[in-house]
């Protein structure tokens, strides 16, 4: 079975973008997932990258046309500006870790609710209720918000040095079996081709 590092970001608008087909792909080949929230700021400087803020205001005009179209072509919602960002990503990167040790719950769901927070219900990701709520939604006890505090913390730090290890530089990325690298939403398609053993 191949298990795919899923490295991303709760912040990432092209991760929300993704929706659930890296579930999708997996389910159907059959295929393994970690998921590795990290830091994608951090990541940013360590890898050559720059953080949104800082970039050219060409390079943030074509962001902006890509998430247009992205949006258009998955149909989900998207506000391009949320009221709610950047904000501090990692309470839910953190009840994210805790959930995927725990169990229990819709693992996919739960990521997949904390980006669309952020990104299509103006809420601010960084707050606890709003990390509880998405919890509860998907089958977790909310208290996981607030407990493997220190363990979480530990493994969202390890996953960032993961990623620079395995020559991740952006979000969503995910790599098969630590040899084959597949970045954005854009490259799921190749990705389950890979899998498929078409590529």
């Amino acid at each position: 079975m191949a298990n795919i590092d899923y490295y991303f970001s709760t912040l990432s608008p092209f991760t929300y973008l993704a929706g659930t087909r890296l579930e999708e792909i997996a389910a159907q080949r059959s295929a393994a997932i970690t998921y590795k929230p990290m830091d994608i700021m951090t990541l940013f400087t360590r890898t050559g990258g720059t953080a949104p803020k800082d970039r050219h205001p060409a390079r943030m005009a074509y962001r902006g046309q890509e998430l247009r179209r992205a949006q258009a072509k998955t149909g989900l919602p998207l506000n391009i500006k949320p009221m709610f960002w950047p904000t501090n990503p990692a309470p839910s990167s953190y009840a994210i870790i805790t959930a995927q040790k725990t169990g229990g719950g819709d693992l996919p769901g739960l990521v997949h609710g904390i980006l669309r927070s952020c990104w299509a219900e103006e809420k601010d990701i960084a707050e606890n209720d709003v990390v509880r709520a998405a919890l509860e939604a998907n089958g977790f006890d909310p208290d996981l918000a607030d407990k493997g505090m220190l363990s979480a913390a530990e493994e969202y730090a390890r996953n960032l040095e993961d990623a620079v290890a395995a020559n991740v530089f952006g979000a969503p990325f995910y790599v098969v079996d630590g040899t084959e690298h597949f970045w954005g939403h854009d490259r799921l398609e190749d990705l389950d081709r890979f899998l498929a053993g078409e590529l």
